[in-house]
């Protein structure tokens, strides 16, 4: 199997089989993962129910009944042959724009206390850098992204929020994201978007994909109100 990296194949539990591309995030376990995914996608086996992808791994259920874990291994492991070769498409490159603290992110004068930095230095930090898309979850629209600097990773809430609003952009240990909904959530609130993350009346309902390059820009509370009237 011609991998880059050391590829496992773990029984997650009877109907389910962990493709594991190692425990680091980083660029190369997750160009592996958007490789296994789209191999999959455009020429599914008939025992596979879903895919399920993460930082550095693929999760996949089956249906017992067609197949078992040794067997649906096999079929990964001659399929897999040679993956590295497998082109990948281009990453869109993303630009969402966010109002950073007061009313739009309550708790990024805190986060910049706990660093040492101002607010101005957490937003300066946080939109400079660009993110990858690793995969999508919690809700529907919701994008892990990768590549938060350093200097910014910090714990979840001690007790989550019971409602976090729509559009907020948000950091949790070294991840950064987007709530498409008003929903409950842990993650410590430095901004807000007006931009729509989850669009079910379009064909590409979540604004964001497995592997865009995303960046964030900072916009002025006016700005913020323009771009909210549009977005209607």
């Amino acid at each position: 199997m011609s991998l880059s990296k050391p590829i496992r194949f773990l029984p997650a539990s009877d109907q389910s089989l962990l493709v594991s591309f190692g425990e680091e995030i980083n660029p190369a376990a997750h160009n592996q993962v958007r490789r296994c995914l789209r191999l999959l996608e455009a020429a599914p086996l008939p025992s596979i129910r879903n895919l399920h992808p993460a930082y550095c791994s693929l999760l996949i259920r089956f249906d017992a009944l067609l197949t078992d874990h040794d067997e649906l291994e096999a079929h990964l492991r001659e399929r897999f042959d040679h993956i590295d070769d497998l082109p990948l498409p281009d990453p869109r490159e993303v630009e969402i724009p966010v109002c950073y603290g007061g009313e739009f992110g309550e708790d990024l004068t805190e986060l910049a206390d706990m660093h040492h930095m101002t607010p101005e230095q957490v937003v300066d930090l946080h939109s400079s850098a660009t993110y990858t898309a690793c995969f999508l979850g919690f809700t529907p629209g919701f994008a892990y992204l990768e590549g938060l600097p350093d200097a910014l990773a910090t714990p979840r809430l001690a007790t989550p929020r019971r409602r976090v609003p729509v559009g907020s952009v948000g950091i949790a240990g070294n991840q950064t994201g987007v709530y498409p909904f008003a929903t409950a959530g842990g993650w410590r609130l430095i901004g807000r978007t007006p931009i729509p993350l989850f669009r079910p009346s379009q064909s590409d309902m979540s604004l964001l994909s497995i592997g865009d390059r995303v960046r964030f820009l900072p916009v002025t509370a006016e700005e913020f109100a323009t771009l909210a009237r549009t977005c209607r």
